[in-house]
């Protein structure tokens, strides 16, 4: 039986790469607060498409963040986390390609990255949560009781996302969310301010291969042996 003091697990990963499946399903079994830091920046990246702000030629942020709300809520028919932005559930459109198209252009901005961290690392201060993002494990919780750096190749990831999209009607082609994934993994691996990258003592899962139950229970007999 895992120990259920207070524990952050840190999951990092990229895009589409199933690391948000982990978390939520790792968070569920452990019974603790599941947090997606991207849908946060993806929030932010929404608020500034929604406000027609030109975050490339902004100057100061400090009015900008100030109008910015993200709290997460359970939705009680799906059970299911949703994003809302200033009181308004953007679940769905936080996932559009609108957003995610610029989406990695706004998280290497210093400014939304140090809003968000502060807002994250506060909610660790008091609670055990499995939390997924970019920079979970290096930046956000270092001393994270847990660490994974989840991959998996480009073509698997672009699959899993181009079917994601075709069941909610979208009419994007496979080549645009593949061109979409590498582009993101570019600026996400290579950007001055917390880049992705896999934490020295984070076990790595490639899960192209396997199945979401496989990942899973790696990941519990890996938290289990670092909570002994």
């Amino acid at each position: 039986m895992i120990d259920q003091s207070h524990f952050i697990i840190a999951i990092d990963g990229y895009a589409s790469s199933g690391k948000s499946t982990l978390a939520k399903d790792l968070a569920k079994y452990l019974n603790v607060a599941y947090v997606d830091t991207g849908a946060m920046y993806r929030a932010v990246t929404l608020y500034l498409i929604e406000e027609k702000i030109d975050f490339e030629k902004l100057k100061s942020w400090n009015g900008v963040l100030k109008g910015i709300n993200i709290s997460f809520k359970r939705n009680s028919k799906t059970l299911k986390n949703e994003t809302f932005l200033n009181g308004e559930s953007v679940e769905d459109e936080i996932r559009s390609l609108r957003v995610s198209s610029k989406v990695s252009e706004v998280s290497v901005i210093k400014d939304v990255r140090d809003f968000l961290v502060r807002q994250q690392r506060q909610m660790g201060k008091t609670i055990s949560l499995v939390m997924d993002g970019r920079d979970i494990g290096t930046v956000v919780f270092p001393n994270a009781i847990a660490k994974f750096f989840v991959t998996a190749e480009l073509e698997v990831r672009a699959k899993r996302r181009y079917l994601e999209l075709v069941n909610k009607g979208s009419g994007l082609t496979f080549n645009q969310v593949k061109d979409n994934l590498q582009h993101r993994d570019i600026i996400d691996t290579t950007r001055e301010i917390s880049p992705l990258k896999k934490a020295k003592d984070a076990m790595e899962i490639d899960n192209s291969n396997i199945s979401v139950a496989q990942q899973l229970d790696m990941a519990i007999k890996h938290v289990e042996g670092c909570l002994k």
